[in-house]
């Protein structure tokens, strides 16, 4: 995925979820922030970010969105909330599946991705992580009781004859893996455990990104123990 027309700036604030205050060219900016999420260790003031700059923007509040920012390591975030679901849907449409529907309506809630391949049927939902720790990612960043009930409906696929899928689309390069973030959300993480445990495959999909790109590389099925603590975050 790529975008256009990229802008450097240097944040300031954030008064609300949707708006930042950066510094762009010396002028202070309003900008839309396309992540809702807390995103605290990444947008510090006098951080380096990269935005997509809309000529045509009358009909927009601002003429800017924020997509990444670069952390003081040097790792460069993208922090495009709509990202992931975009990079599946392409990575999807290269794996020979021999359907694709977003948006799928799986009992009480919508999955994102309903496919099939190999004559196998599968339910997938997919998380964007943008919160990384030396070297491992970490998932959410804030409490989320839609995660909580996603993955209750993806352990419940098991007995509809489904492959259920929770993939991570890691926003960085560098990074493999993903685990729960406990401290922030322990009820997500003992409900990724049960969803791991019953059968729930844990896809990490790998990414590399640029100031106006991002793809993904590589994917990773993980085959290991969620019960043995990371570093709580």
């Amino acid at each position: 995925m790529r975008y256009s027309n990229i802008t450097e700036g240097i944040f300031i604030s954030r008064p609300n979820r949707f708006i930042a205050n950066v510094e762009i060219n010396g002028t202070e900016t309003a900008v839309h922030v396309k992540n809702t999420g807390r995103c605290r260790e990444l947008l510090l003031p006098g951080a380096r970010i990269y935005l997509e700059y809309f000529p045509d923007s009358q009909h927009r509040r601002t003429a800017y969105d924020l997509i990444a920012v670069e952390k003081c390591n040097g790792r460069l975030i993208n922090m495009d909330s709509q990202v992931p679901n975009v990079l599946m849907k392409e990575w999807l449409s290269n794996q020979n599946c021999s359907v694709i529907k977003p948006e799928y309506t799986y009992g009480k809630s919508r999955l994102d991705f309903y496919f099939e391949k190999d004559r196998k049927r599968y339910l997938m939902e997919v998380k964007g992580c943008t919160l990384e720790v030396d070297g491992t990612g970490y998932f959410p960043d804030a409490p989320t009781a839609r995660g909580v009930k996603h993955l209750s409906h993806l352990t419940q696929a098991l007995h509809d004859a489904c492959h259920p899928v929770l993939a991570f689309v890691i926003q960085m390069d560098g990074v493999d893996r993903v685990l729960p973030n406990r401290a922030t959300d322990p009820e997500f993480a003992d409900a990724l455990l049960h969803a791991y445990k019953s059968g729930v495959e844990i896809w990490f999909m790998q990414c590399h990104v640029e100031p106006g790109a991002i793809e993904i590389v590589s994917r990773t099925v993980f085959d290991g123990d969620f019960a043995v603590p990371g570093k709580e975050v």
